[in-house]
């Protein structure tokens, strides 16, 4: 960028003033929520006004730091995950539906403590190895037939939990809570699970990543998402 099309001290002042507005109205739609939900109201426009907000303020940040890196060759310490991706929400204000869908990544560091506990499983109930797994030896001999012992013997959540103790490293990982119109009819999604997944209608969404463990502020995360999380909406 030339000189000339460089920001001048008064835009990077203007810009941070933005941001303050920003945290102001942010913080007001907030509290206006939290004064719907003790009242018994914590849906409608008061809800819509807080995603609003985030996004005024994911853009106002993101516009000042930008302002103050061509200035100042100088950043800020906040991120907003995921950026520009996440279209502004469209579905319903009162959704008589949801949808959870959840994305987590592994690594297999130690493919033998994954066999290990694989065999551990078959061993106490025989019934846990399917016959596929069966056919292709031991859960104890195959990292593809532990995988479908441990990931049917436990539950997804336990999986994360004590992920260590199946010789897995957790990656990244996502959260998405999307509004429906109606609830789905019995099987009817279950050949494509992931297809009709709208990023307009998600409520919120929850990314953990270690790209977010060396931000030293957080800007949409609560206390109870705990280390890298962040809260999308």
């Amino acid at each position: 960028m030339s000189d000339a099309a460089q920001p001048t001290a008064a835009d990077v002042r203007a810009a941070a003033e933005a941001v303050k507005a920003a945290l102001d109205l942010h913080l007001e739609a907030v509290e206006r929520r939290a004064e719907g939900a003790v009242e018994g109201d914590e849906t409608g426009p008061s809800g819509t006004a807080v995603y609003a907000a985030f996004d005024e303020l994911a853009a106002a940040g993101e516009a000042y730091d930008e302002l103050l890196y061509e200035r100042y060759d100088e950043v800020t310490p906040f991120e907003i995950p995921g950026g520009d991706s996440m279209p502004a929400y469209t579905g319903p204000d009162v959704p008589s539906a949801l949808t959870v869908l959840i994305r987590r990544d592994y690594t297999v560091v130690e493919p033998q403590r994954l066999l290990a506990q694989a065999q551990r499983v078959t061993d106490l109930d025989p019934d846990s190895a399917d016959d596929d797994s069966q056919a292709g030896g031991s859960a104890g001999s195959s990292v593809h037939a532990a995988l479908g012992v441990l990931f049917g013997e436990f539950e997804a959540d336990e999986i994360a939990t004590r992920h260590k103790e199946f010789g897995l490293d957790e990656g990244d990982s996502t959260l998405w809570v999307t509004a429906g119109d109606e609830p789905s009819e019995p099987g009817e999604w279950l050949t494509a699970p992931f297809d009709q997944a709208d990023p307009e209608r998600v409520i919120c969404r929850f990314d953990v990543s270690a790209v977010f463990d060396d931000a030293e502020f957080e800007l949409g995360l609560d206390d109870e998402d705990g280390p890298g999380g962040r809260a999308r909406r």
